[in-house]
């Protein structure tokens, strides 16, 4: 036998041991592993290090478009330690755990209309709040009018496993009375409206253009000389403008126009009428990067956030095409956002920091 043949006998050997090995051993190391991860998960509390400030994570920056990469619409507001939400779209009690943030903290949440793909996870978002908090009364939910509606309705369709998981976790783990949400509803703002203030943070609400969804609002959040303004879904809109005038930070939303067209058009070609007229009719009660950029200037934020990216980007690849020349309309960064992401605008600092809690 050559030394070749000798060699490959050899090496062919040490492969089926290692094979064998890998066999054998496969379930002790994929338990090692696992108890590693839940070891990091359980443990994991973004907020514990969180400097005193204004911090935002992006818990869901699609649409009522299926995505793979983006859950559907909300925001997480942070103040000091006291953490909010704006809109609960599906997937979004997901990321909020994924980033370290636990559901049981959220203080409160603020909805800015009704559209199913702003309140589709809030069943999740509230269950989560509920089982892995101690909370002892339901989670408040501030709204327009409706909003009673919206949270009633909320309440009725999880009534039935609110009381499956009393009865079987007992009173001291999920107290019935801390079940479920509360409305918190406030009269449709005419002008910029301050609905919560507490703790050294102000929550102001105004109106924006988003018909035929009426009412439909944004907010803009206000602590120690930080702030933060979430514009919901609208048109351009100068009541935006105005309540947006010197924030830190704009959180927009955003549509590119060509790009909807396009899908439309391809959904004709595959017979899809119905579905590609849906997306014509979206054009005009959203606004484009272009758009969103013209307002952060009239506003002079600092720095401009895209959210409910429409249509979803699979890839950062594509962000120019997205933007289509709205980097040449607004002198600041503009981020096309990502599910994840976080900005923190700490007390005391002009800076705004950014990266990912995923």
């Amino acid at each position: 036998m050559t030394k070749a043949k000798r060699a490959v006998l050899w090496v062919a050997a040490v492969i089926a041991v290692a094979v064998l090995a890998a066999g054998m051993f496969q379930r002790p190391i994929g338990l090692w592993l696992f108890e590693r991860a839940v070891e990091r998960a359980a443990g994991r509390d973004t907020l514990k290090d969180l400097p005193d400030g204004l911090h935002v994570g992006l818990c869901g920056t699609g649409s009522p478009l299926p995505s793979r990469e983006r859950a559907a619409s909300c925001t997480v507001v942070i103040a000091g330690k006291a953490m909010f939400v704006v809109d609960a779209g599906e997937g979004a009690a997901r990321n909020i755990a994924q980033m370290g943030l636990p559901n049981g903290r959220i203080q409160a949440m603020f909805l800015t209309h009704f559209h199913s793909d702003h309140i589709d996870g809030m069943g999740p978002m509230m269950l989560l709040r509920w089982t892995a908090s101690g909370n002892i009364s339901p989670l408040p939910v501030y709204g327009p009018p409706g909003i009673e509606r919206v949270i009633g309705g909320f309440n009725a369709a999880y009534a039935l496993d609110n009381g499956y998981r009393t009865a079987h976790h007992g009173q001291t783990i999920t107290p019935p009375a801390a079940a479920g949400a509360t409305a918190m509803p406030f009269a449709i703002p005419a002008a910029p409206t301050v609905v919560y203030d507490a703790g050294g943070l102000r929550v102001t609400a105004f109106p924006v253009d988003h018909r035929p969804v009426q009412p439909s609002v944004g907010y803009r959040f206000d602590y120690k000389g930080r702030s933060v303004v979430v514009s919901g879904d609208t048109a351009p809109s100068k009541t935006l403008e105005a309540a947006s005038k010197g924030a830190d930070l704009l959180i927009h939303e955003a549509l590119n126009p060509a790009m909807v067209e396009t899908l439309a058009a391809n959904l004709d070609k595959a017979g899809r009428k119905q579905t590609a007229q849906i997306m014509r009719d979206i054009l005009d009660y959203h606004a484009s990067p272009v758009q969103a950029a013209d307002s952060a200037r009239v506003a002079g934020v600092k720095m401009l956030v895209l959210s409910h990216v429409v249509p979803s980007m699979p890839s950062a690849y594509l962000n120019a095409a997205f933007l289509d020349g709205a980097e040449d309309r607004f002198d600041g960064p503009i981020i096309v956002g990502e599910d994840g992401q976080y900005f923190s605008l700490s007390a005391g600092s002009k800076l705004i920091e950014r990266g990912s809690w995923f």
